[in-house]
């Protein structure tokens, strides 16, 4: 009886200090690789959440791919709201720097991008608080890039970028001629 107390016990200590070792190595990798995302709300209809109310897709988050700010355009980003850091948007980059935007709404109907920014936008327009509300957006506030949805398993893909019809970067050399 005594054997099997303190096989019993080497197990335990076995599977503590296993656990012990894996939460913080687990958690290192998904902050430095990879995040998990619930997709709320109307601002990315019809992409994600497309039947509304109260389904909600849930994204994989590449967090590798973005660390060197490169983006490009139609990729759906995560970033820092320049509004309230405290919360994380999820919008499709439409510009980057140097490009040209015809904005929808915004103070100025044409904005070239600063450097160091990107342009973002929700594809429900009416319903999506993006850089037509608070312009142009510091390449510092991304936070990753959508490259799954995971979550419904009905809806499981890959997330290709792609830009929706009529948005995107002016095209200087159609406007000056």
């Amino acid at each position: 009886m005594a054997q099997q107390t303190t096989a019993g016990r080497r197990y335990l200590r076995a599977f503590v200090s296993g656990f012990f070792v894996a939460v913080p190595v687990t958690v290192t990798v998904l902050d430095r690789f990879a995040y998990v995302a619930r997709v709320e709300g109307a601002s990315m209809q019809p992409f994600f959440n497309p039947e509304g109310g109260s389904k909600s897709d849930i994204v994989l988050l590449n967090r590798w791919s973005v660390r060197n700010y490169q983006v490009q355009r139609g990729d759906i980003v995560s970033i820092v709201s320049p509004k309230n850091p405290q919360q994380k948007i999820i919008k499709r980059v439409i510009g980057l720097e140097g490009d040209f935007i015809r904005t929808l709404g915004y103070k100025n109907q044409y904005v070239r991008v600063p450097d160091g920014h990107f342009w973002i936008e929700g594809d429900h327009h009416g319903h999506s608080l993006d850089s037509n509300s608070f312009g142009p957006v510091s390449v510092g506030l991304l936070h990753g890039r959508a490259s799954h949805i995971i979550w419904p398993p009905s809806r499981w893909q890959q997330i290709k970028p792609s830009l929706p019809p009529n948005r995107g970067p002016l095209d200087t050399k159609e406007e000056e001629g």
